[in-house]
C-alpha cells in the first residue's frame, strides 16, 4: 500500500495575516474557522494586538518564534499549525520554508496564506495620520510649525500639483497629490493642539463628507440631475443656502492671482444671470480684466492659457541661449 500513514502525514501550515488598520478582533469567518480547528496556534510577538481577542475567544496561543524546521516538525502526524503573522509578515520563516521546499529533501506540509482582515480603500490614510502624529511630537522642525508658517507651502504645493497636471506626468501627479495631502494632515494635526478651538483630521473629513452629501441631492437624495449644468445648479443653490451670502462675490478669495480672480468674478456674475458692465479706466489692468472675462465666457482658463504661453516663451529664451528645452 502507498497510502501515507497518519503518523507520516506532513500536515498543514496556515500563515494568518492581519491588517493593523482594522480594529483587532475583527477577523474573517474563514480565519476564525482555521483558528478553532488548529491543533496549535503560534505567534512570535507577545504584544500582537490580536492575542487578547484570540484568547478571549478560547484560542490558546503559544508565544514562540519557530524555525522552518521546527514548524514542519510541529505539523507531523497530519497536524494543522496556524501562525499568526507579525506586522512584518514573517519573512525569515517563509524564506526558510521556501528553501526547504526547494531542496526536495523534506516532506512539506500544505502551505496556506490566509488573510484574516483586509484593508478598506483609503486605509493607508491611517498610516499617514500616525506618521504625522509621531513627526509632530519628535521632529524638532515639525513640532514648531504653525498654520501661518506653513501657509506658503500650501500655495507652493498647489502650484506644483497644477504643473504636474498640465505636464501630464503621472508619477509627478501622484507625488504632488501626496504633498498636497500632507499639508491637509499637517494643518489638522496642528489644529488638535489649539487651546480654544481644537479639531482633528476626523473633524475635517467629517465636515467635507457632510458637505458633499448635502450638495449632491441628486446622488444621496430625491432630486435629479442629468447634466453637468444641473449639477452645478444644485451645488450653487445649496451652497448659497448654507452660506447665506449677501453677494455672489462673497467667499471669493481676493488674494489669488489676478487673472484667476477676474475669471472667478466673471463666472459668478454669469452664473447668477447678472448684467454688470465692466469698469473702464486707464491702464493695463482694465485691459487684462476684459481679456480674462472674455476668456471665461469662452470656457478658457486665463491663468492656464497664460502659463502655456509663458512656457513657450521660456523655451524660446532657452533656445536663444543655446540651452536644450525642458
Amino acid at each position: 500500500m502507498n497510502a501515507t500513514s497518519p503518523e507520516a502525514a506532513p500536515g498543514r501550515i496556515v500563515l494568518l495575516t492581519t491588517s493593523h488598520r482594522v480594529a483587532p478582533g475583527l477577523l474573517s469567518w474563514p480565519a476564525w474557522q482555521a483558528l478553532h480547528a488548529a491543533d496549535r496556534v503560534l505567534c512570535a510577538d507577545g504584544a500582537h494586538p490580536q492575542l487578547p481577542y484570540l484568547r478571549e475567544a478560547g484560542t490558546a496561543v503559544d508565544e514562540t518564534a519557530p524555525t522552518a524546521e521546527q514548524l514542519i516538525a510541529a505539523c507531523a502526524g497530519g497536524r494543522t499549525v496556524v501562525v499568526v503573522a507579525t506586522g512584518e509578515g514573517e519573512p525569515a520563516l517563509t524564506d526558510g520554508l521556501a528553501r526547504l521546499a526547494g531542496s526536495g529533501r523534506v516532506s512539506m506540509p500544505d502551505l496556506e496564506l490566509l488573510p484574516a482582515s483586509y484593508d478598506l480603500p483609503g486605509a493607508r490614510l491611517l498610516d499617514l495620520v500616525q506618521v504625522m502624529d509621531r513627526i509632530r511630537v519628535e521632529c524638532p522642525w515639525s513640532s514648531q510649525q504653525t498654520h501661518k508658517g506653513l501657509a506658503k507651502y500650501g500655495i507652493e504645493e498647489a502650484y506644483e500639483l497644477v504643473e504636474a497636471i498640465e505636464d501630464g506626468d503621472r508619477d509627478e501627479l501622484r507625488e504632488e497629490l501626496g504633498d498636497v495631502l500632507l499639508q491637509v494632515v499637517f494643518h489638522a494635526r496642528i489644529a488638535e493642539e489649539d487651546p480654544e478651538f481644537p479639531f482633528s483630521i476626523d473633524d475635517v473629513a467629517g465636515g467635507i463628507v457632510t458637505k458633499l452629501i448635502h450638495r449632491h441631492p441628486h446622488v444621496f437624495g430625491d432630486e435629479t440631475a442629468t447634466t453637468p449644468e444641473e449639477v452645478k445648479e444644485h451645488w450653487l443653490r445649496t451652497k448659497a443656502a448654507e452660506k447665506q451670502r449677501e453677494s455672489v462675490t462673497d467667499g471669493i478669495p481676493l488674494g489669488q492671482p489676478g487673472l484667476a480672480l477676474a475669471a472667478k468674478l466673471a463666472s459668478r456674475v454669469r452664473t447668477a444671470g447678472l448684467e454688470v458692465p465692466l469698469p473702464t479706466g486707464d491702464g493695463l489692468g482694465y485691459e487684462l480684466l476684459a481679456m480674462a472675462v472674455r476668456a471665461e465666457a469662452a470656457g478658457v482658463d486665463p491663468e492656464a492659457a497664460l502659463r502655456v504661453a509663458a512656457r513657450t516663451y521660456r523655451d524660446a529664451v532657452r533656445a536663444a541661449e543655446g540651452v536644450s528645452p525642458q
